[in-house]
């Protein structure tokens, strides 16, 4: 059953579909010219929010391990977009190394590399899994729900290339974002060996610089289809140094805290948007809904309790959290599900290369219209994308699902493409 979306009945008709869907052509057209001066990220994921005045991007993964969540419709296009990102790198490649995360208790994730090596397989590779983790020191089968088994095995370094027993890789796809660092065995390999870049873990990447990149992304495109930027880019700012168990950066925090809404409260009485403001802050580099919290008065960052501040102080794999991002919370309008089974949702839409491949909503039941959803208790509604992101509907309303999931995957595609840009500015001078 596809989930009912009560903004398709009752929800405000956005002004950006209409706009999107008047000026198809010339997006088309101007993405296309794009992706002929920046080569996308492999592959990488987004999270939406939609606020009927606002569609904007809140996050970008580019280790995205929710393969499992798309409906089994979308594996076609992941498979051609698959073949498309392989040929442009490595025609001739014949043997794939996949590195997932470290874990292999998470259920869900083991099932997410299930089907990212199944695509991967599709398109005509050998593939084969390798695991960072020292525990793994023999091939070693792990059982998946579905009742299949994925065999890790122990990872070798060969000069500049990684290889196991027997296989020899004419690439590495990593499914691992780094966030505990750059293993050394990983460092110094060979150019393009290693995909996505190592820069592109969070061991060296920043939110901070995605979404500098998204702003002249943004930028452009909304002079492009001639719309205030604002409507699909959160205003953002960047605190350094900051230790919350010291409550060292506080005022910078605060302060900062401060200036983002009163820009958000600008916008708001600019369109006359009867809303509240408030802005999330949360850990500069790391995922998982780690370190970040909601605030709508810069007077709660001085009034962080304990355990607030042990919560916001510590990320995946215990890093400490020492830049934060204060980015304008994005309100959800969309709700799946109907009665007691009701829940917030925000789409999450997946591309490979530069296309996008599927999607679907990130539900949470406890949680309110601006509040983080990626927290314990959510759940995903994988048929929730009835249509594809890329067959617009000019005959139906703005508001249409095929025309709602195609503003979706228009600004999904400016995601990937700030990506591009943000890889190419953090750049180190020398492969790691």
């Amino acid at each position: 059953m596809v989930p009912r979306l009560t903004t398709a009945l009752s929800g405000p008709v956005l002004d950006i579909e209409r706009r999107f869907l008047d000026a198809m052509p010339d997006i088309e057209r101007w993405l296309r010219g794009q992706w002929q001066e920046h080569t996308p990220p492999f592959y990488g994921s987004v999270d939406l929010r939609n606020a009927g005045f606002k569609l904007a991007p809140v996050d970008m993964n580019l280790f995205p391990g929710g393969f499992n969540n798309l409906d089994h419709s979308c594996m076609p296009l992941c498979v051609q977009a698959a073949m498309t990102a392989i040929d442009r790198i490595c025609p001739d490649a014949r043997k794939l190394l996949l590195i997932p995360e470290s874990h292999t208790r998470n259920q869900f994730y083991l099932q997410n590399v299930a089907r990212l090596a199944t695509i991967l397989r599709l398109t005509g590779l050998e593939v084969r899994l390798a695991s960072l983790s020292p525990e793994i020191d023999r091939p070693t089968p792990v059982d998946v729900p579905d009742g299949s088994a994925l065999l890790l095995e122990p990872l070798r370094r060969a000069g500049d290339r990684l290889v196991l027993t027997d296989f020899e890789p004419c690439m590495t796809l990593l499914n691992n974002d780094l966030s505990a660092g750059i293993p050394p065995i990983l460092q110094h390999l060979a150019p393009h060996f290693v995909l996505p870049p190592l820069h592109a873990g969070w061991a060296l990447r920043r939110k901070s610089n995605h979404f500098a990149a998204y702003d002249q992304v943004a930028a452009d495109f909304a002079q492009l289809v001639g719309i205030d930027p604002w409507r699909i880019n959160p205003y953002f700012s960047v605190c350094d140094s900051v230790n919350f168990h010291e409550r060292q950066g506080e005022d910078c925090l605060a302060a900062n805290v401060d200036a983002v809404l009163q820009m958000i409260r600008e916008k708001y009485r600019q369109y006359e948007i009867d809303e509240t403001p408030y802005v999330v802050v949360k850990a500069d580099a790391g995922t998982y809904g780690m370190g970040v919290m909601t605030v709508k008065d810069a007077a709660q960052i001085t009034g962080l309790n304990r355990r607030q501040r042990n919560k916001m102080s510590v990320i995946k794999e215990g890093m400490a959290v020492s830049q934060v991002i204060i980015q304008e919370g994005v309100h959800t309008y969309e709700q799946v599900g109907k009665g007691e089974a009701e829940g917030v949702a925000e789409p999450v839409v997946y591309m490979i290369d530069r296309f996008v491949v599927g999607g679907f909503y990130r539900v949470h039941r406890q949680r309110g219209k601006d509040e983080n959803l990626n927290a314990p208790g959510m759940h995903f509604e994988p048929l929730a994308f009835e249509t594809s992101c890329s067959l617009p509907d000019h005959c139906q309303n703005p508001d249409a699902a095929p025309n709602r999931f195609y503003a979706y995957g228009v600004v999904a595609r400016l995601a990937q493409l700030a990506a591009s840009l943000e890889l190419e500015r953090t750049a180190p001078p020398e492969d790691l």
